[in-house]
């Protein structure tokens, strides 16, 4: 009699061990969190985006960024003159038309290295269908973003942090795929 006593309590608590990993198992699942988002702010991949705000090219409309956003945003700091901005400027306008819903588009023409007529004549020229926005003193490229050269891109997804800062026009077609995998973000 205590034998079979002994398997019974022998089976009820290894049927409780595993009744219990498979609801652990469960349990765990339903409180698994995504990633955390950072608490520090800076020009870096991983790091939430500095805030700023910054009047349009037309001085109608303010823009800013940092913090969470409905839309991705793809910052490009740009110069007329710089030969790499123009050859990108036609690819920013299709990623604005393509992913209109889902991305916002920040032009930066950087004042301080730029002469303002060359830059109105960089907007007709492209017919740049994006927000142009205007860094007068050049603060947000080089105080904010610490900007060394033209074009220069940031990719930000909707929680407000940087994935990506590009130096350089980069290929279309890598373009193309890095914005797709952020609006997806």
């Amino acid at each position: 009699m205590k034998r079979n006593i002994m398997i019974l309590v022998l089976i009820i608590i290894a049927a409780g061990a595993v009744i219990y990993n498979q609801a652990g198992d469960d349990i765990e699942a339903v409180f698994l969190q995504e990633k955390p988002l950072p608490t520090e702010t800076g020009a870096k991949a991983g790091l939430l985006a500095p805030t700023f705000t910054l009047q349009g090219f037309d001085d109608k409309e303010a823009y800013s960024a940092g913090g969470p956003r409905d839309k991705a945003l793809l910052i490009n700091f740009w110069a007329s003159w710089c030969g790499p901005c123009q050859q990108e400027a036609p690819e920013l306008n299709k990623l604005a038309e393509q992913y209109a819903d889902e991305l916002e588009i920040y032009g930066i023409n950087v004042g301080k290295y730029d002469n303002k007529k060359k830059a109105e004549q960089f907007i007709q020229d492209y017919n740049l269908r994006y927000a142009i926005l205007t860094d007068p003193k050049g603060e947000v490229f080089e105080g904010l973003y610490h900007g060394q050269a033209f074009p220069t891109n940031v990719l930000i997804d909707r929680n407000g942090v940087i994935q990506e800062i590009i130096l350089g026009a980069p290929d279309p077609k890598d373009l193309h795929e890095k914005v797709a995998k952020l609006v997806k973000e």
